[in-house]
């Protein structure tokens, strides 16, 4: 009988890891054999997502966060490319692997991409990312340590304010270097309203008369951004 093959978009700026991750799924004991098809910029990945006409081409995409962009399509990261690729593939299985664990960026992914599996890259073996595989292979959802711990941080009801996705995009934005009066170019709220947000962020943080570069620091202090 022969097995089945499991076809696979892999998208990383890394060759080498593409080789990686294809070489580990080969000793899965599911018995599913392995077809990769490689992407290493959002350029090339947007060609292939845009031009497969068949719906079901792909059974899974391993998926990079942070890629060269493809500005000309407005393409600028791995989570562009999920949020393309849920929108063709209706059945597709999508993995992310990040070297990024800050937790706003965890829970967001979470949230807007709500991928099977969500990997830090710095968390997982090559057996932990084999075991992620067959458990997403058979409808179960994997994340690893880190994602877990930094969603179930945000999650409970003390950080119930960093749930608010306004309070969290003024504090990437302040991250950025971005100044409030600018912000409402960014965001759908005026200046008072963002000011009595930062006032509400700077009580949550304890933060007496701080300034934003004071925000910045608490934030990253409590591995938000």
């Amino acid at each position: 009988m022969d097995k089945k093959v499991l076809n696979i978009l892999m998208i990383d700026d890394h060759p080498s890891m593409i080789e990686g991750y294809k070489s580990i799924l080969t000793f899965n004991d599911l018995g599913y054999g392995i077809n990769v098809t490689p992407a290493y910029n959002c350029q090339s990945a947007y060609e292939i997502i845009t031009k497969t006409e068949d719906l079901y081409a792909f059974d899974m995409a391993f998926i990079d966060l942070s890629l060269p962009p493809y500005e000309q399509e407005k393409i600028f990261s791995g989570q562009d490319l999920a949020m393309l690729i849920k929108k063709k593939f209706p059945v597709i299985k999508i993995m992310i692997l990040t070297s990024h664990a800050e937790a706003f960026t965890l829970f967001d992914i979470k949230r807007n991409i709500e991928p099977k599996g969500l990997l830090v890259k710095s968390d997982f073996t090559a057996d932990e990312l084999l075991n992620a595989f067959e458990s997403i292979m058979e409808n179960e959802v994997y994340y690893t340590k880190t994602v877990e711990e930094s969603i179930n941080e945000l999650m409970d009801n003390k950080n119930a304010i960093f749930l608010d996705e306004h309070n969290r995009e003024i504090i990437q934005l302040l991250a950025k270097g971005v100044l409030t009066k600018n912000m409402p170019n960014y965001i759908n709220l005026g200046i008072s309203a963002i000011d009595k947000r930062k006032a509400q962020i700077k009580e949550y943080f304890l933060i007496k008369g701080g300034t934003d570069e004071d925000i910045v620091r608490e934030a990253k202090n409590y591995g938000f951004i």
